[in-house]
């Protein structure tokens, strides 16, 4: 777990690599952080304007330090997401920010897919579905957001993965849980706080 001002710190992080790289054209060197926060973690950066999602883009497993995957993913959620037009300069004082920083994906081991829903509680975790080199990813913030109970979450991380909302109910799909602690902005640029999804 990390600390509310350690938190704070890879917001901020967030922000200052967006701005740099839309409005100079620069990537942002990490610098000198706490141990904890070079350490391999997944993250997710995800930008909304006026409340409604402007871009998340991520990194579900940890395979570089949690400093440098919060400046990759930030600058890729703001220029690269495929499903929105690159953020524009003008636009930096709208977004707000917030950060899903991850635990590590474990799979879920059951005897009979009709079991899943058992092991996944809404609002707790987040799911990675995988069939047939096909992979979809959804953030335990998102069914809490849309309220929708365990086997629609099911269902619509298949569809994320562009398969049939069932297939989770095929042998041949496995599903893996993961947890996230989540900083954000209460508004662009400003306070920043820990967001807790179960009360």
């Amino acid at each position: 777990m990390l600390k509310i001002e350690e938190g704070k710190m890879l917001v901020r992080l967030a922000r200052k690599s967006m701005e740099m790289y839309i409005c100079e054209k620069k990537v942002l060197a990490a610098g000198e952080v706490p141990k904890k926060l070079s350490e391999p973690r997944g993250v997710f950066v995800t930008l909304t304007k006026y409340g409604k999602l402007r871009g998340c883009i991520g990194q579900p497993f940890p395979t570089m330090p949690l400093v440098e995957a919060v400046i990759d993913s930030a600058i890729s959620s703001a220029t690269r997401d495929p499903r929105f037009p690159p953020v524009r300069a003008e636009e930096l004082k709208e977004i707000e920010i917030e950060l899903s920083v991850l635990s590590v994906p474990e799979e879920i081991r059951a005897k009979d897919p009709r079991d899943y829903p058992k092991h996944v509680e809404v609002g707790k975790d987040g799911l990675i579905v995988e069939c047939h080199n096909s992979a979809g990813l959804l953030l335990p913030q998102v069914p809490v957001e849309q309220n929708w109970g365990v086997e629609e979450y099911l269902a619509c991380a298949c569809m994320k993965a562009g398969l049939p909302p069932d297939k989770w109910l095929d042998k041949s799909t496995r599903i893996q849980t993961f947890s996230a602690q989540l900083f954000r902005e209460k508004k662009p640029g400003g306070e920043i706080e820990e967001r807790n999804l179960v009360p």
